[in-house]
């Protein structure tokens, strides 16, 4: 009888792990498909069982006294969200950290700013070089800051786009940047951008990509160029992140699929039970459901990362 008491509690905790993750992933953030991980360039961060953490390039994690809900990076800067909604911004030593902004639900990190969501659904500019706040829209849910390119959802679903088209990135088929956000989708739940391609995950689980397409982030469209169009890359998704010239989509399974620079334009299964994941220019972390963390350099094997307490 006792024995038949574990694996109850065990098949409860099990299922209970799962249906969070799965949760956590329909949440809106930007820079990964969870607010748990953030990576760019060579900056990396990390909520780990309640830990926030931040390290660069393959260096050991080192924990940060934030309680943080979010974590984001760019080039030049670490953010961390709070459990009072105030975003902070340090570089290396987060004894130097200065509060950007309070009041805020969500974000977005990048190298030229930050796109800021507030508890009333406002969304703000933050330049990383003067501090300079803008207001953007009012009725926006999340955003997304690339390198040439900003995205942001309104509540109803529909994506907005501005800056850089050069490469496709605004989907719509232009290649000439506008002055103002305009918009290119509907029915969007997630958008994530980065060098010079971006992703949307649709509310019906579909995964659609747009811009520059040399090494097959995008998929099969615009191969060796660029797709100018959203197009359809793969279904049944939950969760999406892109990299410099890869990109990754966690699967309803839990499974963790990748495409692009030394992988393919076909997605490939490289890890299960994933509950989120990131991607930096050529690093990837992955959040396992047992609350392991993994990191590994485009197209080598992953490897777990030893967390110090």
């Amino acid at each position: 009888m006792a024995t038949t008491n574990k694996l109850v509690r065990r098949t409860i905790f099990t299922t209970a792990l799962i249906w969070f993750a799965s949760s956590a992933c329909q949440i809106v953030f930007a820079d990964s498909s969870s607010p748990l991980l953030a990576a760019y360039y060579d900056r990396q961060m990390a909520i780990v069982k309640g830990g926030t953490y931040f390290w660069t390039g393959n260096h050991q994690p080192q924990r940060l006294p934030f309680e943080a809900v979010q974590v984001g990076v760019s080039q030049s800067h670490f953010f961390v969200l709070n459990k009072k909604n105030s975003l902070l911004r340090f570089e290396d030593d987060h004894r130097s950290a200065i509060l950007l902004m309070r009041g805020i639900k969500n974000f977005a990190s990048g190298n030229s700013g930050v796109l800021a969501v507030t508890n009333r659904n406002q969304l703000f500019w933050i330049s990383n070089t003067s501090d300079r706040i803008l207001k953007i829209a009012d009725g926006v849910s999340s955003a997304a800051v690339g390198d040439g390119a900003n995205y942001y959802i309104e509540n109803s679903g529909a994506l907005f786009v501005r800056g850089k088209a050069h490469r496709g990135q605004y989907g719509d088929g232009r290649l000439i940047s506008t002055d103002h956000f305009v918009q290119t989708a509907n029915n969007v739940r997630q958008i994530s951008a980065h060098t010079g391609h971006a992703l949307i995950l649709k509310l019906n689980g579909q995964v659609f990509g747009t811009g520059g397409n040399i090494f097959g982030p995008v998929g099969k469209h615009g191969l060796g160029d660029k797709a100018v169009r959203w197009s359809k890359i793969v279904a049944n998704i939950r969760g999406i992140a892109t990299g410099a010239s890869h990109s990754l989509a966690i699967r309803q399974d839990n499974s963790l699929l990748v495409w692009g620079r030394e992988y393919g334009v076909e997605p490939v299964i490289v890890m299960n039970d994933v509950t989120a994941v990131a991607a930096g220019s050529r690093t990837t972390l992955a959040l396992k459901i047992d609350g392991s963390l993994w990191q590994w350099e485009r197209g080598q094997k992953p490897q777990q990362l030893r967390l110090i307490k």
